[in-house]
């Protein structure tokens, strides 16, 4: 027989197995700082069970079904698909940076605009009026010479004198260099001096301007002969200007005998209202209301609250080949902007009242991203040669004056003088003419840049008008109103039709339009569209959102680690130097006794202990006595 006993464990041994028991429990539940799943099944199967995204719990649901997860997967990688290429619809709309059209309609009283007005007729000015006779003495044997015409029986209150002088060498050797040709119309070949009379539609007729070493020229050709005079003439007429060392001297301004009567707003005009200066081909010219210190501002609109100018129109002592039209030249711009008479400009016909109506429009057009406009203009890579604010044409005459000077060491005229630059002159640039014709050709089809070059600026005032016209002054008050004009403003009447003009400008109404833009597609737009696109893909929030961003996250660190994992096998699995299998061979051969004796096997087993009866008491409670057994 035997007896196996079984005492009781000690109280204090067992307290401290009960609390170590405890600690380890906690330990297990214990939720770590940073957990990853041990798998992508896992991860995706969490993500499917638990995420507020509609459908995406259709995938665990129906795992049992293979029919339903297919069709459940395509159908959510499918809504993704479009989900995202909305997405993408919507970001390449706001990058395109669309704007929206806002009209507004303001009414206040309204700045009015600067009046410029021009006598149409280029003044015989005293200084160069020697020059002048000269020019006009060669050209009339040249139109005699293409024409048969006698240009001096038409003009003969022209100085007998200065037609008789013999024109100076230096001049008509100039003229000679550039002479007015006909030309055949098909291949412009010139016509020899005794060539027979044939048709005149036959032929064009122009002039010939040729390089400094006369190894290539330019035939500048017309169809009609009128512009070919006006230009040729003219083209002689601007290096006559610019031979003179100050334009000042030109300035021979008679404001009272070209404008008989001003007034704005029923006041009188005075000088302090009106500025002047010289346009070689449109003559003496005045600009109102440009003085920004005291702006004329309209009480009222219609035509009594505006401007209103008498002004003369008769030519007398002017230049008629570089003139055919009798008139006056108007133009309404905005302060501080030049007056750019040959594009905003139109006539005024003598004997005519001429009554223009304006309506002010403002256009602000946002910059920056959304459009290629200029604040500015300092970011324009054109140099402002203009005393005056940055307008589109500012840029482009100053860019065309810069490219002048660069190409051909001589400013045009026409335009304001660069630093260090000098005006175009025959005398001292002989193929400056040549230069600037095949630059202007260069100019118009754009191979300059300067179109490109040249940004609309982001604010801008633009003035509609429009214009009514009747007789002025009638039939049967023509006679006290010229008598009047003669006592105040000692007008010799010559020509009572084609005397003089009136001319009213005036605002139509005080309401005023403002073109502006704004943004279409904002940050809070484009937020709501994706939020819209996502809410009708997946019916999910902002919160939704932040589940598959953690999904994407949580998928980059498990295939992270589990690189890492595989990385580190493989390093165990290859140590450096001899194989395993070698290794193996070599620490068996070692331990290997003599032939004949007896193998011998080392087993190392881990043994876990099982616990005792005692132990699966629960902790807390005691057992007295002893158990035995017989």
């Amino acid at each position: 027989g035997g007896s196996v006993k079984t005492g009781k464990m000690p109280e204090g041994e067992k307290t401290r197995q009960c609390k170590q028991e405890e600690q380890q429990q906690k330990e297990e539940e214990r939720e770590g700082l940073i957990e990853f799943y041990g798998s992508y099944q896992e991860l995706f199967q969490f993500f499917c069970s638990n995420t507020t995204i509609h459908g995406a719990i259709r995938l665990v649901c129906s795992k049992k079904n293979k029919m339903k997860t297919a069709f459940w997967s395509v159908l959510f990688f499918f809504t993704f698909g479009l989900m995202y290429w909305q997405f993408g619809i919507l970001y390449r709309e706001y990058f395109s940076y669309p704007v929206n059209l806002n009209l507004n309609l303001n009414s206040d009283r309204l700045t009015f605009p600067a009046v410029t007005l021009c006598t149409l007729n280029p003044y015989r000015y005293s200084a160069i009026r020697k020059k002048l006779d000269e020019l006009d003495q060669i050209t009339h044997q040249t139109l005699l010479d293409l024409y048969d015409y006698n240009m001096s029986l038409a003009r003969s209150d022209w100085s007998t004198q200065s037609t008789k002088k013999r024109s100076s060498r230096s001049l008509l050797h100039h003229v000679q260099r550039h002479p007015l040709r006909r030309q055949k119309r098909d291949n412009l070949v010139n016509l020899p001096e005794n060539s027979p009379s044939v048709d005149k539609n036959d032929w064009k007729i122009g002039f010939v301007l040729c390089s400094e070493n006369n190894k290539d020229c330019f035939h500048q050709a017309y169809s009609s002969g009128v512009d070919a005079v006006r230009e040729w003439y003219s083209f002689h007429y601007i290096n006559i200007l610019a031979q003179m060392p100050d334009a000042k001297a030109l300035d021979e301004s008679d404001f009272e005998n070209f404008i008989y009567a001003c007034r704005f707003n029923e006041a009188t005009c005075d000088k302090a209202n009106y500025t002047h200066f010289h346009h070689p081909l449109y003559g003496n010219c005045y600009t109102f209301n440009d003085n920004s210190s005291s702006l004329w501002t309209s009480s009222l609109p219609g035509i009594n609250n505006g401007l209103s100018l008498v002004v003369r129109t008769e030519q007398n002592d002017f230049i008629p080949l570089l003139s055919t039209v009798t008139g006056a030249r108007v133009m309404v711009h905005d302060q501080n902007e030049p007056a750019f008479m040959d594009d905003g400009g139109f006539n005024v016909r003598p004997g005519i009242e001429t009554s223009i109506s304006m309506r002010k429009e403002m256009t602000v057009r946002l910059g920056g991203s959304y459009s290629d406009c200029t604040e500015d203009g300092s970011d324009v890579p054109v140099q402002n040669l203009y005393s005056s604010r940055y307008t589109e044409q500012v840029c482009i005459r100053s860019c065309f004056q810069l490219n002048m000077v660069d190409r051909c060491g001589c400013a045009y005229y026409f335009y304001p003088l660069p630093d260090g630059a000098e005006y175009c002159d025959y005398t001292k640039h002989i193929a400056w003419g040549y230069c600037y014709y095949k630059l202007l050709a260069e100019f118009k089809a754009d191979v300059l840049g300067c179109f490109h070059k040249c940004r609309k600026p982001c604010k801008m005032t633009e003035y509609q008008l429009s214009a009514g016209y009747s007789r002025w002054p009638s039939a049967v008050s023509e006679d006290w109103v010229f008598y009047m004009l003669s006592q105040q403003n000692k007008y010799n009447i010559t020509s009572k039709r084609n005397g003089v003009a009136k001319v009213n400008i005036f605002f139509e109404e005080w309401n005023y339009k403002t073109n502006g833009e704004s943004p279409a597609f904002t940050v809070v737009t484009l937020l709501s569209q994706l939020g819209n696109q996502w809410s009708l893909w997946f019916g999910s929030s902002v919160l939704s959102v932040m589940e598959l961003a953690e999904l994407i996250l949580d998928f980059i660190a498990i295939t992270f680690i589990l690189a890492l994992r595989w990385f580190r096998s493989r390093q165990q699995l290859s140590p450096p130097g001899a194989s395993p299998s070698n290794q193996d061979n070599a620490a068996f051969q070692d331990e290997s006794p003599g032939l004949g004796a007896p193998h011998r096997f080392t087993v190392e087993a881990v043994v876990t202990m099982l616990p005792s009866y005692n132990s699966l008491e629960p902790c807390g409670l005691s057992r007295d006595g002893e158990v035995g057994h017989e």
